[in-house]
């Protein structure tokens, strides 16, 4: 019989079996209440790149370099190995999760199954307050790069003023996150092309950079990674305590991960992508972003130089590899840059979608209406794009913004996941936690693995946390409250969060309505 003539083709064409897989995806979202909103578009390469370029290798080592070798000299380069250890705890076990609930608003939906409605709804705040925070964070990575490749992006000032760099980093980041809060507003597949478009370039920069800087070695890593600059000297606990704060330039990069997950409720075959994309993203970053990191110093003409810890890796690579390579570098770097802004507020607008379609968030029905011309909740893009840029505009003569602001949105991340990982530990110990059947497991290491995620989880929190005049006083008059202010920030939009949920809006909690799933001739399924 001819291949034109018969009753049909005996397999299922690629478009059928997506249809089919898209089909049993919803179902399993209806299991959960949720009636299927948002639409499958995305691949496997689509997930991966949205984890990726939140952790984005490039901005994360371009924007906080400085600050490692400034508090931690060459040999704080030890601290992204502890780091990617204690992420890698955490991330397998959100494999699990990501395997069993491949739910919008990932960390929101994975702390309420596990902790409750209660522990579920803070866990979701402390997220989407840390994912507006992160995305003023990065949007000033701008600040760090753009004047670099030339001085006509410094458009306040001339940047010797004392508020000038941070002046300019307000302005730079406000029209970043403009750009990113259109292009989110018109839906998930114009901003999954532009990331992934911008990843690929990510990627092929970064192992050009490795390459690049690997051929102008001019010292062996023992060199590097036992120079401290006798940093730490006279302190209680020595170098240690440096190298503590100096871990934030690590621990700043190597996580947003989780976003692989976030976005499943418009992915394909999400509880098999999403785990292999959260392990793809993290692994590639550590291993790409350790080499450029171990590289630079190897490679940089003066170890002693001070530029080293005032300029960064942007310094390194003019220095190194010249003015044209180097510019064709950062202007990769911007590239980055912008597309890690576009994961984070993709991902923050999922999280507040999920929140909201539970009436978990005021205005609930409002911000979980999807757009039925570009089937993307609008309405929370808009509203995490404006907080971004306030967040901003109040810290606008703040000299130090860029390790104030960023470690505040660090830890508020890191506590978010402990709301995952602590809850999941306790439904390991009651033996009440079962991985979904055929899908990633971690088996018999699921205890250990856990517990090592949550001890990682408190304890960088908490260093994150102190009080150094180093990270959140820097400049200017000693003031208590500036060193505490990260226990003050993050405690106030905790209590303050949760005092409003517990007396308002936990008694209106429940699935709204037109977001709820309808069994097929059959009554609408039970509000969450």
């Amino acid at each position: 019989m001819s291949a034109g003539t018969g009753s049909g083709p005996e397999h299922p064409s690629p478009s059928d079996a997506q249809l089919t897989q898209s089909r049993h995806d919803d179902d399993a979202l209806g299991d959960f209440g949720y009636k299927p909103e948002l639409k499958r578009t995305l691949g496997n390469f689509h997930t991966f790149a949205a984890g990726i370029s939140y952790i984005s290798i490039l901005t994360g080592t371009f924007q906080l370099f400085y600050f490692g070798v400034a508090f931690g000299g060459p040999a704080y380069w030890w601290s992204w190995p502890m780091v990617f250890f204690g992420q890698l705890m955490v991330a397998l076990c959100f494999c699990e999760l990501a395997a069993r609930y491949p739910v919008a608003g990932s960390i929101y939906n994975w702390s309420k199954t596990m902790g409750g409605p209660h522990v579920g709804w803070l866990g979701g705040w402390m997220m989407m307050t840390a994912t507006m925070v992160t995305l003023s964070a990065v949007a000033l990575a701008y600040q760090i790069t753009l004047p670099q490749i030339d001085d006509w992006f410094q458009f306040v000032g001339d940047g010797s003023g004392k508020t000038d760099a941070a002046a300019n980093a307000v302005l730079l980041g406000s029209v970043l996150i403009l750009f990113s809060t259109l292009v989110n507003a018109f839906g998930v597949k114009l901003m999954a092309s532009i990331n992934s478009a911008g990843v690929f370039i990510e990627l092929i920069a970064a192992v050009g950079l490795v390459i690049f800087l690997a051929a102008h070695i001019t010292r062996g890593p023992s060199t590097v990674l036992t120079d401290t600059y006798g940093l730490g000297a006279g302190d209680a606990l020595g170098y240690f305590g440096a190298f503590l704060t100096a871990s934030l330039a690590s621990a700043y990069v190597m996580y947003g991960f989780d976003t692989a997950s976030s976005l499943g409720e418009e992915s394909h075959d999400p509880s098999r992508n999403a785990p292999r994309a959260i392990l793809r993203a993290l692994i590639a970053s550590f291993i790409i972003g350790g080499l450029i990191l171990l590289f630079a110093l190897m490679a940089v003409p003066d170890l002693n130089a001070e530029q080293l810890g005032t300029e960064g890796l942007q310094y390194v690579v003019l220095a190194t590899l010249g003015k044209t390579i180097g510019e064709i570098f950062l202007w990769c770097v911007v590239v980055a840059i912008t597309v890690c802004v576009l994961a984070v507020q993709a991902a923050g607008i999922r999280l507040m979608f999920a929140m909201a379609r539970d009436n978990n968030l005021p205005a609930g029905t409002h911000l979980a209406r999807v757009s039925p011309r570009f089937k993307t909740p609008v309405v929370p893009s808009v509203v995490i794009g404006i907080v971004g840029v306030v967040i901003l505009v109040i810290n606008i003569n703040q000299p130090q913004i860029f390790s104030v602001i960023t470690s505040i949105a660090i830890i508020m991340i890191y506590l978010a996941y402990l709301l995952v990982t602590l809850p999941m530990l306790v439904k390991r110990l009651r033996g009440t936690w079962r991985p979904a059947e055929g899908k990633f497991s971690l088996g018999r290491f699921g205890l250990p693995v856990n517990i090592l995620a949550v001890l990682w989880g408190a304890a960088m929190s908490l260093n994150l946390a102190w009080p150094r005049a180093e990270v959140y006083n820097a400049t200017g008059p000693q003031h208590w409250y500036l060193r505490w202010g990260a226990f003050l920030f993050v405690g106030a939009v905790a209590l303050g969060g949760f005092a409003y949920y517990w007396f308002v809006q936990r008694h209106r909690t429940g699935v709204l309505e037109e977001h709820r799933f309808v069994v097929p001739g059959g009554p609408a399924a039970p509000s969450a």
